[in-house]
């Protein structure tokens, strides 16, 4: 599988722009869907640029960082509403929740006390707990987006404190081995492309140091490859149950806050979205001292693009702008193909009982099966989501998507035990057009 002739020139081409406008030393950027890669390009020759090459993420290590502990919500080991001080006690910071660090809306600053932890040696955990003041509270929780490192460091400690792990050993056991990302490391392993920071005025390359982030690790430690954060991108749109649920990924990628007044970017309990039009993509980008990176997946779609470079940005633009530029020029160019359609197999048992027309004030609705699951729909208007119901017990089902969600639909029977109603959140639809209810 790879790109049409004339996308592929098109990406290859927006990438190596990037590259020579904004002056990076080595450019790497792959256009992935459904676990294949479609298209590598790359420019620049410090490295010449390799699929298997690493760079270092920066905050797309947040993303697995959030996974971790959504992890750990769905085993009980805590509520996402939990104060923070219910497990780092004794914290100045501690009246904030596990929600609001990682959606960025706890209130607290940004970085951590001391210098800036980016371009200097870690410190360990209990220096940083030990160092936080009520200063570090920028503003109450809720009231605005304000991106945090410092949460994501809390976070992490948070998940060290739960489970008597280090963050660098559960990341590897809990997301980089059940995922196969082999590549992707807490240190850079050659070959590993040595980051940059140019010079404005001679255009001369002053490398960076490649320093352990310490405690703050949760929020920008990782390095990979092209080819492991494709893994990681197909993650995203078709989550692997092993790590984490389909619904607890959509749960991560609903927004927790929407950042800027034109609605289009927001950020939800780990990824960042981000509106293109009528599209809105999930992902996240990074930086550290001599490295930029992005991700970004059209969920739908199952399609992404990762974008490396090792410079400290790109002068004149961003690698988020070039990410968000390549993927929706694929899509643009080359969308999701329809899937055939499958005929269904007859519905049976109690299914079998509801399926066909229904009527509720005047309206008329369609309810069919798509394998054990009830979906059901207005009739004439297809544009509206349908709604989507599990079956919970006997005459009793619940919604997991469209309007319904979360509702339940009650069958209703007459004393003989023939359907004659279904009650849905108190509305009840019947098999009679002239119903009224």
């Amino acid at each position: 599988m790879s790109l049409l002739p004339e996308t592929g020139r098109r990406v290859t081409e927006l990438a190596a722009r990037a590259q020579s406008a904004g002056r990076a030393p080595s450019l790497a950027l792959a256009v992935v869907r459904d676990r294949s890669l479609l298209h590598f390009t790359g420019a620049g020759e410090t490295p010449p640029p390799d699929p298997k090459t690493q760079y270092r993420l920066g905050s797309i290590t947040k993303t697995l960082t959030a996974t971790m502990v959504m992890q750990l919500r769905d085993e009980g080991f805590f509520a996402l509403d939990d104060m923070l001080y219910r497990h780092l006690p004794g914290t100045p910071v501690g009246g904030v929740t596990l929600r609001q660090l990682l959606g960025h809306v706890s209130g607290l600053q940004r970085e951590p006390d001391g210098p800036w932890w980016e371009r200097h040696p870690g410190r360990d955990l209990d220096q940083l707990l030990t160092e936080l003041a009520f200063d570090k509270i920028a503003g109450p929780p809720y009231r605005t987006y304000h991106y945090s490192n410092l949460a994501y460091g809390l976070l992490g400690a948070v998940l060290q404190r739960a489970t008597g792990e280090s963050w660098a050993d559960l990341v590897g056991k809990r997301v980089l081995d059940p995922l196969g990302m082999k590549r992707t490391t807490y240190s850079p392993v050659e070959p590993y492309a040595r980051g940059y920071v140019v010079h404005s005025l001679d255009d001369s390359l002053h490398e960076e140091p490649r320093l352990d982030s310490g405690a703050m690790a949760p929020a920008g430690q990782l390095w990979s490859t092209v080819t492991d954060m494709a893994k990681w991108a197909a993650f995203l749109t078709d989550p692997a149950p092993t790590v984490l649920s389909r619904g607890t990924v959509d749960e991560m990628c609903t927004p927790v806050v929407i950042q800027d007044e034109a609605w289009t970017a927001g950020h939800g309990l780990g990824p960042e979205l981000m509106r293109v039009g009528e599209r809105v993509y999930a992902g996240h980008g990074g930086s550290m001292p001599g490295y930029c990176s992005h991700l970004v997946v059209h969920r739908p779609s199952r399609t992404g693009v990762i974008a490396f470079a090792n410079s400290y940005g790109l002068r004149g633009t961003s690698i988020r702008a070039l990410s968000l530029q390549v993927l929706t020029a694929v899509l643009d160019a080359e969308p999701e193909p329809p899937r055939p359609w499958r005929p269904a197999p007859p519905p049976s048992g109690e299914a079998a009982e509801l399926c066909g027309r229904w009527w509720w004030m005047g309206g008329e609705f369609a309810l069919a099966t798509d394998g054990p699951d009830l979906v059901m729909r207005p009739v004439g208007l297809s544009a509206r989501p349908p709604w989507r119901f599990v079956r919970e017990d006997r005459d009793r089902w619940r919604g997991t998507a469209g309007m319904n969600t979360g509702e339940v639909l009650q069958v209703l029977r007459d004393p003989g035990g023939r359907v004659t109603q279904l009650d849905i959140a108190t509305f009840v639809f019947s098999r009679d057009p002239a119903h009224l209810a």
